[in-house]
């Protein structure tokens, strides 16, 4: 083999390689993005390109005819129209255009292409690009006019990406490295003819389109996704607060008529509640475990007023010096409560338990309510208030964890862990 066929082979393989790596790493990706999809059959294409230019490099080592090299190279040139057209479909999923602009452009792509592949079809007949004698490829001087599909998507594809304004720099910056980059190439093989540097330059720009936009992509998502959830805790917290006060006030004023001077004492104490430690309600660092203890007691205090023969409280608490997020523990006693032990005619026993080991504060929430069958339980609806918000904050404000045990007619038990060095 010469000098340039050995170097082309090792670009393919080596190209072949990085491309595979990327292929696997998004085919087992679970909950595919769907421009995630299109670059996944890009990079497909381009392996499998890569692959052919390998096999056929050692293919005519051996054997070569002008038959071979005409069926080759109109393949070859009609699967450097398909990387770009791949290319512009992924640019395309990538970003947001406008309806009317993504139809033009797509006629525009789809005609452009069967045109170009007509062209390179007819070169066998007519040779207009190339023609093969003795065995070898010949280029045709009008062989620069095969590549006018890849000019001209290239161009709108580096026109599309720069002059979009919902990209960042590094996004703009990766379509126009594909599209120049190439380009660039192609003038420097016309001085090393026969050395695939083009082929460099595609795993180059690849590689840089892989990073620059793939992986930009999902560090925006993520950083929205984290921001909607923020949103939605923001919400969840805005619900608590109107809920716990107004199941307050129910209690407060069913006592009233009852027991006027008990129903005074409660408003009295839950007005001094409100006005001390309501704002702590939405606190976005961590607090005392005992503050968050005083939220628990007095929704504790407010619903023994409503319901005095059914609710026991046991607290057993060998630890409280310690730190966790607002509102991570009261709404799990409250659904112990609500959802557990009153849903029972004769109510019923919550037991409170903090404790620690080498690593971490441990709260724990058990009762003997009615339960729950854990597997048909949307923890994320109101019923069971937003118990994946809580192991989401508790998660991201603490580095802790929420773990629920549960079984119908045998209570149920929750229990959060607060990492010590998350103090």
């Amino acid at each position: 083999m010469s000098n340039n066929a050995v170097f082309n082979a090792a670009v393919c393989l080596i190209g072949f390689v990085i491309l595979t790596v990327h292929i696997v790493s998004l085919s087992i990706k679970k909950n595919r993005r769907h421009d995630e999809g299109s670059l996944l059959i890009f990079l497909a294409f381009t392996a499998f390109h890569f692959a052919a230019y390998f096999t056929f490099t050692f293919i005519k080592a051996n054997h070569t005819s002008n038959a071979l090299i005409m069926a080759f190279y109109t393949s070859f040139y009609i699967a450097n129209n398909l990387e770009v057209f791949f290319l512009y479909v992924y640019m395309r999923n990538y970003v947001e255009l406008k309806e009317k602009t993504q139809k033009a452009l797509n006629i525009t792509n789809i005609a452009a292409f069967a045109i170009f592949a007509i062209l390179d079809i007819l070169n066998i007949f007519v040779p207009m690009f190339f023609h093969a004698e003795n065995g070898e490829y010949i280029r045709e001087k009008t062989m620069f006019l095969s590549q006018g599909y890849q000019f001209l998507m290239l161009a709108i594809v580096f026109f599309t990406a720069i002059t979009h304004k919902q990209l960042q720099i590094r996004e703009k910056a990766a379509f126009a490295t594909y599209c120049v980059l190439p380009l660039i190439a192609i003038i420097f093989q016309n001085f090393f003819k026969g050395y695939a540097i083009a082929y460099v330059s595609i795993i180059v720009a690849i590689e840089v389109l892989f990073f620059f936009l793939n992986v930009e992509k999902n560090v925006k998502l993520a950083k929205e996704e984290e921001k909607a959830k923020e949103a939605q805790i923001r919400v969840m917290l805005s619900q608590i607060q109107p809920h716990f006060v107004y199941n307050s006030l129910s209690a407060i004023s069913t006592l009233i008529p009852l027991d006027p001077e008990k129903a005074q004492k409660a408003l009295d104490d839950f007005t001094a509640y409100l006005r001390i430690n309501l704002s702590t309600l939405t606190e976005s660092h961590l607090i005392p475990f005992e503050d968050e203890l005083r939220h628990i007691k007095t929704f504790i205090a407010l619903e023994e007023l409503r319901f005095p023969d059914r609710i026991n409280v046991i607290y057993d608490l060998d630890v409280t010096d310690f730190y966790l997020p607002p509102l991570s523990v009261q709404p799990l006693v409250e659904n112990a409560i609500k959802h557990g032990i009153l849903k029972k005619m004769e109510g019923g026993t919550v037991k409170i338990s903090t404790y620690e080991d080498d690593d971490a504060y441990i709260v724990k929430i058990e009762d003997n309510g009615i339960g729950f069958d854990k597997d048909g339980v949307d923890f994320a609806s109101n019923k069971h208030f937003g118990l994946n918000n809580i192991a989401y904050r508790i998660a991201k404000m603490s580095g802790g964890s929420l773990h629920m045990e549960s079984e119908p007619n045998k209570g149920a038990k929750a229990v959060a862990t607060f990492p010590k060095k998350g103090r």
